[in-house]
């Protein structure tokens, strides 16, 4: 049975190798090796802890936990500045370990990050790789649709194209 829950900062670890080898199994067909072995997981461990840390007033980091073991999280808040802060609150990560993808897991855990955006605003966006097909067709099938503005955001070294999505909260 999956569980989703609100993380706690012993979970960062876990958080931390589950997003290094989530993004290397997803992005390998469109990302050169480089990009996807940037960092280890330990040291985005670290990174989510301090994020976590720093923003737990404001955000809210969740787990999808069987057993003891985390197999995906999700990471909610306010909207980034290329959104309106006003309206916008933003879905800034949602990884399901590589063994569970497909499982229902991703739809657990954007049910779960829907609800904390609602809390928080009446409409939400988030940005995907452009060249991320199956994470768009899955954002798609959970009510999200591209907005039509686009910025280049980086993994390690290389240049990605992302695409705005956005989705009514109400």
């Amino acid at each position: 049975m999956t569980v989703v829950r609100a993380a706690q900062s012993r979970d960062c670890e876990a958080i931390g190798a589950l997003h290094y080898w989530s993004r290397a199994t997803a992005y390998a067909g469109f990302l050169p090796p480089e990009a996807l072995m940037f960092g280890s997981p330990q040291a985005l461990g670290t990174w989510w802890e301090a994020r976590f840390d720093a923003e737990r007033d404001t955000h809210r980091l969740a787990v999808a936990c069987q057993g003891a073991d985390v197999v995906g999280f999700t990471y909610v808040g306010p909207a980034g500045a290329e959104s309106d802060p006003e309206r916008d609150a933003e879905l800034y990560a949602i990884h399901v370990a590589p063994e569970h993808v497909g499982s229902g897991i991703g739809r657990l855990l954007m049910d779960d990050a829907l609800g904390a955006l609602r809390i928080i605003a009446s409409s939400a966006v988030l940005w995907v790789l452009a060249a991320n097909a199956a994470a768009r067709r899955f954002y798609e099938r959970c009510g999200w649709a591209a907005d039509g503005t686009r910025r280049d955001g980086q993994i390690g070294n290389v240049l990605t194209p992302q695409v705005r999505y956005r989705r009514a909260l109400i």
